[in-house]
């Protein structure tokens, strides 16, 4: 559902909304803009191989240049947005992120389709098809993310809440495990640490039922990504265990540094 503040609501089977801010077309063609300029840097780079194979052959010099252009220009956006969940380095520094227009995580086959389109985006120049097809779509679409079902959202930089409040006063179990915690935090995700926050902030909204399949589905998510042993979980409820996630992903205690700097000289 859309809303007049240009937020893409999702709602779970739990009955939890959680907004997905719509990037504006202008942040958007920024983000284009500083991506075109890393495109030119690396072409730039291979331009002395290809100017001493054109003393050669002229003529393979020029096939292999637009060969390269081609690909540079498009696999730009698709390895990047592959391995960078979404961002490509204009959007990292704008922080906007494509997804899914369900809010999920990107298909490969999605990736491909938004990005070899964007060739009909730029027509005539300056993706002005492309620009257009965003100010009139709804939900700030271009045409490749027409044809692939994606959004590109905005993550603005939110203020943490009272974390003292929600997660002290508790023994956390896992943190035990060093070597677990960090490969916990370089798995998560940045969606799904923020869902594990907001299930805990909403958590009295809940009804009991809802409440509970909830943490299920996010401690049996967190477990999947990284298995602790059965001495560090034993006793633990769903909802403790995704506190206990919550902490090692969000909150700096002195175990977290001394586990970090511990991890590190691994």
């Amino acid at each position: 559902m859309l809303t007049k503040t240009h937020a893409l609501i999702i709602r779970t089977p739990e009955g939890i909304a959680f907004p997905l801010l719509l990037a504006s077309p202008v942040s958007r063609f920024l983000a284009w803009i500083i991506d075109c300029v890393c495109i030119m840097v690396i072409i730039q780079c291979i331009q002395i191989p290809i100017f001493l194979i054109s003393r050669l052959s002229m003529d393979l010099g020029i096939s292999l240049f637009l060969l390269l252009y081609f690909t540079i220009s498009i696999g730009y956006g698709m390895v990047l947005e592959w391995f960078w969940r979404g961002q490509t380095l204009g959007k990292w520094l704008l922080r906007l992120r494509v997804t899914d227009q369900q809010g999920m995580r990107l298909r490969l086959n999605q990736i491909v389709m938004r990005n070899l389109l964007r060739f009909v985006d730029s027509l005539p120049l300056f993706y002005l098809a492309g620009g257009i097809a965003c100010v009139l779509s709804p939900r700030a679409q271009r045409l490749g993310d027409l044809a692939a079902n994606t959004i590109v959202i905005r993550n603005p930089e939110i203020l943490e809440p009272d974390l003292e409040q929600l997660l002290a006063g508790k023994y956390n179990s896992l943190v035990s495990h060093p070597h677990l915690t960090a490969r916990l935090r370089q798995r998560v995700t940045a969606e799904d640490a923020r869902l594990a926050l907001d299930a805990l902030l909403r958590r009295n909204e809940l009804d009991d039922i809802e409440r509970v399949k909830l943490f299920a589905e996010l401690a049996g998510h967190f477990r999947q990504i990284t298995p602790f042993p059965a001495e560090a979980t034993e006793g633990l409820t769903d909802e403790q265990y995704v506190r206990n996630v919550a902490e090692i992903l969000f909150r700096d205690t002195p175990d977290n540094k001394k586990n970090r700097t511990a991890s590190a000289a691994s």
